[in-house]
């Protein structure tokens, strides 16, 4: 593995074994949000179907509901990615989140021991620690998806946080060298292309197992705390369902939970 550089200014020049993801690629030394870059570039120009939009430092990455995304400069992996799933409709639109995360999980598998997890709606875990997460912003002409935007923040070297919760892939399993983000994410922009492309062809099923295999604990009991109320309570995630609900069973009832109605509890 090549040696990791704290200032990586050669990550635009990746050579990713793809039909079109990462084969244009923008660097940003330093910007507020890729996904406000690559939202003004769509706003000015027909970007083509797979560009990336780079940084080393973004100053204000966004989460999902204006959570933020906090990293040290040249450390971590920092990016948007340009979609035209147009093929998809809006009404089922999270079947592009499933694609995605299946995607990124399939690239780090083999650095993780297999141990990294889709942490539904939008994050990425090691054991119980956050490593990454996901923000996808899509545009919608009438009842289809037009663009999407795909942010991804994932923890590589960088080894101290604010958090507990939060890890990475350099504290959890140390490299001498710390990781090569063009490695990394040339790797990832030839697994999301695949199951991108696996999604286009209407290989939903295969998606969707693959998916519930590495859901964040999937088919185990945990506890929860329900937003509006505080109250605590006990159940199982047996599933997503088309609208991107969370699927549990609490008692004898099946229920259905939109992001932020409920809260992961960590014993």
């Amino acid at each position: 593995m090549k040696p990791f550089t704290k200032r990586n200014k050669f990550l635009y020049k990746i050579h990713p074994k793809t039909l079109f993801i990462g084969q244009n690629c923008q660097y940003l030394p330093s910007c507020q949000s890729t996904n406000d870059e690559a939202a003004d570039l769509l706003s000015q120009t027909d970007l083509a179907e797979g560009t990336l939009i780079i940084t080393d430092n973004q100053t204000a990455g966004r989460g999902q509901r204006g959570n933020i995304w906090l990293a040290e400069p040249g450390q971590n992996l920092t990016f948007s990615l340009v979609l035209r799933p147009n093929f998809l409709p809006a009404a089922r639109q999270f079947w592009l989140n499933i694609a995605i995360s299946v995607g990124i999980t399939d690239a780090l598998l083999p650095l993780t021991d297999g141990l990294i997890r889709i942490k539904w709606p939008n994050d990425l875990y090691i054991e119980t620690q956050k490593t990454g997460g996901l923000l996808i912003e899509n545009t919608i002409q009438g009842q289809w998806l037009a663009w999407s935007i795909v942010g991804l923040g994932l923890n590589l070297n960088q080894t101290t946080f604010a958090y507990p919760t939060a890890t990475s892939l350099q504290s959890r399993f140390p490299l001498p060298e710390g990781y090569h983000l063009p490695g990394v994410l040339t790797s990832i922009c030839e697994h999301i292309e695949k199951r991108y492309l696996q999604l286009k062809a209407g290989h939903e099923a295969i998606l969707k197992a693959t998916y519930l295999q590495r859901l964040y604990r999937f088919q185990e009991g945990g506890r929860f705390r329900d937003a509006q109320t505080g109250a605590i309570f006990t159940g199982t995630i047996i599933g997503v369902n088309e609208n991107g609900q969370l699927t549990l069973v609490i008692g004898s009832d099946i229920q259905h939970f939109n992001f932020k109605e409920i809260e992961f509890l960590h014993d």
